[in-house]
């Protein structure tokens, strides 16, 4: 019998969330992704020493484009194992500002395109603020393609597939972990909170014929990612792809489209900001979120300045 891990392919696309090169060529993903946590990891790695090395020369006389250089970097080496797409991402301390947050994203695909690599293969990843998915909704125009992370409220997602985004990665144990701490509860796979999350997205994409790409993130045991399968993407962890390919048994699709979801919404600002307000999870694991992609990001500026 074939593993979970190649019966979810047969599935869903697979995306490995790591940096790790070793872990990639073993699992084989179609795409990968890296976000501030992951590059800091990677700068630890032999594989990357030459990489960081540069990156350190650029540093003494602009930081901020040395990090971009290094997440390229990175996100080039990725791409020359993978058939896919890599999601490299904007500074989160540019989540609130719209202008900037293009500005960074032309960069790093002028970045990209610099090391010879097509455009058509890089996702930018942007915090799903209002600012960023209005920034994401002028990158789309332009024929750039995004991926909005951070994504935690229903009005984010509905927020997003009106702006005609490529992709959202919603974040099945962030969510998982605020409930359990609110509650004092576990919950089974099928009741998990970050679970149903998705589903509900997925269910109202499909019913409103969005295009939008439906990406599971975030996830803290295999019993999330078998409740998912079926869903467009699910980017996983190393560990967590090594014991979906180590388990035997059957995996059964659990997402496919209905036509009874919910009644198709339409957010202006101050709809967006209200509902997202009246989403406490959201609201808190939103700015968590970005706070700590925040600090990754200095300790990175701050490891690329020795």
């Amino acid at each position: 019998m074939p593993s979970k891990l190649q019966q979810l392919k047969a599935l869903t696309t697979v995306v490995a969330d790591t940096g790790d090169m070793q872990a990639i060529v073993r699992l084989k993903p179609v795409d990968a992704t890296t976000n501030p946590s992951l590059l800091l990891k990677a700068a630890a790695l032999p594989r990357y020493a030459d990489l960081l090395a540069a990156a350190k020369s650029t540093a003494k006389t602009d930081l901020l484009l040395a990090c971009d250089q290094f997440a390229v970097a990175v996100g080039k080496e990725v791409l020359s194992v993978i058939p896919g797409r890599i999601s490299t991402e904007v500074d989160a301390r540019l989540s609130f500002d719209q202008q900037a947050t293009l500005s960074r994203a032309q960069r790093l695909l002028e970045l990209y395109q610099d090391e010879g690599i097509d455009p058509a293969r890089v996702l930018i990843k942007i915090a799903a603020t209002w600012e960023g998915i209005r920034a994401a909704q002028m990158l789309e125009k332009r024929g750039i393609q995004t991926n909005l992370t951070l994504l935690f409220g229903f009005a984010q997602a509905v927020a997003c597939a009106d702006a005609g985004v490529f992709l959202i990665s919603p974040f099945v144990g962030r969510i998982y972990d605020w409930h359990k701490k609110q509650s004092g509860a576990d919950f089974t796979a099928e009741d998990d909170p970050g679970v149903q999350s998705v589903k509900r997205i997925y269910q109202y994409y499909k019913a409103h014929q969005y295009p939008t790409v439906v990406m599971g993130a975030s996830f803290r045991h295999i019993g999330q990612i078998e409740q998912l399968a079926g869903c467009d993407r699910l980017t996983i962890s190393p560990e967590l792809l090594q014991q979906l390919a180590d388990e035997q048994g059957v995996l059964e699709r659990k997402l496919s489209p209905k036509a009874n979801a919910e009644a198709l919404q339409q957010l202006n600002e101050s709809s967006f900001r209200w509902q997202l307000n009246e989403d406490a999870m959201a609201t808190e694991k939103l700015a968590e979120g970005i706070r700590l992609f925040a600090r990754d990001q200095q300790r990175l500026e701050a490891l690329l300045a020795t």
